[in-house]
This record gives structure tokens, sequence and C-alpha cells, in this order.
């Protein structure tokens, strides 16, 4: 919140869950809206299709989508990228509304990654 107006700034909150570990990435309502060009330019390039795990999938659905994106956000954290957990966090909640939460696979299996309402 900026405290010198009455401007309000939402924060989304999206729990990653990482074997054992767990934490919260707080993604600003502000980043979604600069983001979507971003976002869209995404899914253009998933729309060629994508390697998901051991497989090939042509036009990922939004699920897999969001898979390929949580395995990049996990990347993301493992580097300390935040800019790059913050983008791809935000392609999740942006294309997931309502997604409180991601529990990522560890293990090399995308497809394994879940999201929770």
């Amino acid at each position: 919140m900026n405290y010198g107006s009455n401007e309000v700034y939402l924060i989304m909150q999206l729990n990653l869950i990482i074997d054992e570990w767990s934490m919260n990435l707080e993604i600003p309502e502000t980043l979604l809206e600069t983001m979507q060009d971003s976002f869209e330019r995404m899914d253009r390039d998933m729309d060629k299709g994508w390697q998901l795990g051991q497989h090939w999938v042509n036009n990922p659905d939004k699920t897999q989508r969001c898979q390929l994106v949580a395995s990049k956000l996990l990347t993301a954290l493992e580097t300390n990228n935040e800019r790059l957990a913050m983008m791809m966090g935000g392609y999740i909640v942006s294309r997931m509304p309502g997604i409180k939460q991601v529990v990522i696979d560890n293990n090399g299996e995308p497809e394994e990654t879940r999201f929770n309402p």
C-alpha cells in the first residue's frame, strides 16, 4: 500500500510447495497488468508445442502450460532469480484465476505438478 495516496495495491499470494519446503510468493496485481504482453508471447510460443517431461505436447492445454511455467518457476527459485520467479508466478495466477497453491514436482516430472484452489 502506498501510504502517500488513496491507492490500494492488491497482492496475490501463491503458496509454493516443493518437497517438504513451502513459501508464499507475493505477486502484486500491478505486475500482472504490466506483464500481460509477455504472458501472451509465452502463450504464442507454447502454441507451437512444448516438451513436458519426457513427452512432446502439441498445443498444451491450460494446465500443461502452467506445469511448464511451474518448472521454470522452480529453476528461478533455485537460481535466486526473483524477477523470473515473479513473472512465472504471475503467469500462473493470470491463467488460473483463484489458484492459491502450486505443488511443484522436483523429480523431473513436470506433469506431476498440481494446482490447488
